[in-house]
C-alpha cells in the first residue's frame, strides 16, 4: 500500500474519525475514502488539501514528502508574519518598491497561489 493512502488511514484513526466522517467533512462518499485508503484510487491534489484539512496536516506529509505531520505556522510566537528571506525582499522591490500594505499582501497571495501551482506540477 502507498504512504499516502497508509497515511491518511492512520491519521483519521488517531483523530477518532470514521470514514463516513471524514468523508462528510470533505464533502466526499465513504467509497472515496476507502478507495483511497486501499490505495484502488489516488486523490487529486485538491481533495488531499481537503483531507489534510480536515485530519489537521499537510499534503506534504500525506504524500511522504516529510515525516512531520503537524502544519507549519504561518505566524511567530509573537503573533508576527515570519520576516522575508533575501531573495522573497528582492522580488517584492523589483514587483513594485512603491506598494502599500495592502498591495504587498496582494503580492504575498499571489506568490502563495504560484507555489501551490508550483507543487502540482
Amino acid at each position: 500500500m502507498s504512504i499516502t493512502a497508509n497515511r491518511i488511514k492512520e491519521l483519521r484513526k488517531q483523530k477518532k474519525l470514521t470514514q463516513s466522517e471524514l468523508a462528510k467533512k470533505i464533502n466526499a462518499s465513504r467509497m472515496a475514502i476507502a478507495n483511497y485508503e486501499t490505495d484502488r484510487n489516488n486523490p487529486s491534489y485538491a481533495m488531499l488539501s481537503l483531507i489534510a484539512d480536515a485530519l489537521n496536516t499537510t499534503v506534504e506529509y500525506l504524500q511522504g514528502k516529510t515525516d512531520s505531520p503537524l502544519k507549519t505556522p504561518a505566524v511567530d510566537d509573537n503573533g508576527d508574519e515570519p520576516p522575508l528571506t533575501e531573495g522573497q525582499k528582492q522580488v517584492a522591490y523589483f514587483i513594485d518598491p512603491s506598494a502599500t500594505p495592502e498591495e504587498i499582501e496582494q503580492i504575498k497571495k499571489l506568490v502563495e497561489i504560484a507555489k501551490l501551482s508550483k507543487r502540482r506540477l
